[in-house]
């Protein structure tokens, strides 16, 4: 379980406050108007912000004052982070061994199998230029998958793919969450993205990140500042 205990986060004159808990495994979405914090609420759980008060717990571990390589989390962001000059198989590798070196045959067969898994079998000395943009977010998937983290956070990483290629990316994700058994969040502009993968939903808006709401249940029956953002 993921526990955000009496949490603020601030960032200038802005302040995000929350008080929930998600259980693992499963599914959630991070939905609200832009500039709520969501992406801030993320970078809070994976230690790239440091908390103003209160504290993040894992399991009831106390992880607030863990750096980020130290938690048990995996991060994908909507520029998917690889690095141009590497093939994917070297992007890859950085996932197993953060410092560099070469792959023992396991260690490499991990890798080529990561790859395989999300559709990438032949890929991996091809660099992240010389493949598609939806190749190269199956290849950061990949590396979250070896990186084999019990909870994923998604910030947007889909946002510049087309309509057909993002709801392929989401069920991808969706089914590699579910087999690893992990908490993935998926922060999301698209009340039809956060349908379509999370089983609940968390509304930040207003300075506040709220408990966490069955989707479908949310969406039927939407608070205010969800109503308001979406229109209805």
């Amino acid at each position: 379980m993921l526990t955000l205990e009496a949490l603020t986060v601030r960032a200038g004159d802005f302040a995000l406050s929350a008080d929930l808990s998600l259980d693992a495994p499963g599914r959630v979405a991070v939905i609200g108007p832009s500039g709520a914090g969501k992406s801030t609420l993320l970078d809070a759980v994976a230690g790239f912000r440091t908390p103003a008060s209160g504290r993040v717990l894992w399991n009831g571990l106390d992880i607030t004052g863990l750096p980020p390589g130290k938690r048990p989390v995996a991060t994908l962001f909507q520029d998917n982070n690889l690095f141009p000059h590497l093939s994917l198989d070297e992007n890859l590798a950085l996932a197993i061994r953060p410092r560099g070196g070469r792959l023992d045959k396991s260690e490499a067969q991990r890798r080529d199998a990561a790859l395989s898994r999300v559709g990438l079998g032949g890929f991996g000395q091809r660099r992240p230029g010389e493949v598609s943009g939806g190749q190269q977010s199956r290849a950061a998937l990949a590396r979250v998958i070896l990186q084999n983290r019990p909870v994923m956070l998604l910030d947007e990483p889909f946002a510049a793919l087309g309509p057909a290629l993002k709801a392929e990316m989401l069920s991808e994700v969706r089914r590699v969450a579910d087999e690893m058994g992990a908490l993935a969040l998926i922060v999301t502009h698209d009340p039809g993205d956060a349908r379509r993968f999370a089983e609940r939903t968390v509304v930040v808006a207003e300075g506040r990140a709220a408990p966490a709401r069955p989707t479908e249940e949310l969406f039927a029956d939407p608070p205010p500042a969800l109503r308001d953002y979406l229109g209805t």
